[in-house]
């Protein structure tokens, strides 16, 4: 029969095995989270341009750098554990404690943000597309506006009457009555006939369209962030565990 010794010890090594499979998790969990945010600028950064809020790419950024925390805070968990250190154990713990307080607030701002940014869409969309679309230094905003129309297949930000009031549309010069990228098959010129049969007649225009596409990203983002506190939280338990069981040993 096994004595209590030996099932403490068999009991200790099989939670130290749990602890690093979760530091494991939790390292790629962190991974995870920097490739979501690399990706949501590298992406769609095109978009950022046609946003006065900061918001969209501030929080990629802040992904990033709550990914690298997360795979620092794994290193600290592996060292800890293998080592059986209860004072790092303690550090570990209250690292793990301030990421999840973190994302907390970090989801209850997002709430709160998301709910301005689209009150900022609906008041400055049409008036960036409608003023700087093809004018002088403002490029990126034409690139990203060409890109939003085809990839969302639309046309203006309520609807494609919009860019009756565009100053581009209204130079002289020009024979378009809409971007050429407002077209369902784009050509040079095509532009000049806004016949539904030319070009995208969305209902709601492509304001619709990109708040769908903001409330998909921070959906992910939610998700990721939920998985990731799931895990810490049965991180800190297991530390918990760990901990009891080394100052057990130590009397």
């Amino acid at each position: 029969m096994e004595t209590y010794d030996e099932k403490n010890t068999c009991g200790m090594i099989c939670l130290k095995y749990l602890l690093l499979t979760f530091n494991l998790l939790f390292w790629l969990a962190g991974g995870v989270m920097m490739a979501v945010g690399v990706w949501t600028l590298v992406e769609k950064s095109d978009y950022i341009s046609l946003l006065n809020s900061t918001f969209y790419s501030a929080s990629a950024y802040i992904l990033i750098a709550a990914g690298a925390i997360v795979v620092f805070t794994g290193i600290v968990g592996c060292c800890a554990t293998l080592k059986e250190m209860r004072s790092l154990l303690i550090v570990y713990f209250f690292l793990l404690l301030c990421i999840f307080l973190l994302e907390i607030v970090a989801g209850v701002l997002a709430y709160i943000q998301y709910q301005e940014l689209d009150k900022e869409l609906q008041h400055n969309l049409k008036e960036t597309m409608v003023q700087k679309y093809q004018q002088t230094g403002e490029e990126s905003i034409t690139s990203a506006v060409d890109k939003l129309q085809q990839e969302f297949k639309c046309c203006g930000s309520n609807s494609s009457s919009d860019w009756s009031d565009s100053v581009w549309i209204l130079t002289p010069s020009n024979e378009r009555l809409v971007p050429d990228s407002c077209c369902k098959t784009p050509s040079n010129l095509c532009g000049r006939r806004d016949h539904p049969s030319n070009i995208y007649k969305v209902e709601g225009g492509c304001i619709t369209k990109l708040e769908t596409f903001i409330l998909s990203q921070l959906q992910i983002l939610g998700a990721v962030a939920i998985g990731i506190a799931f895990l810490q939280l049965v991180g800190m338990i297991l530390v918990c565990c760990l901990y009891r069981g080394l100052k057990e040993e130590s009397y």
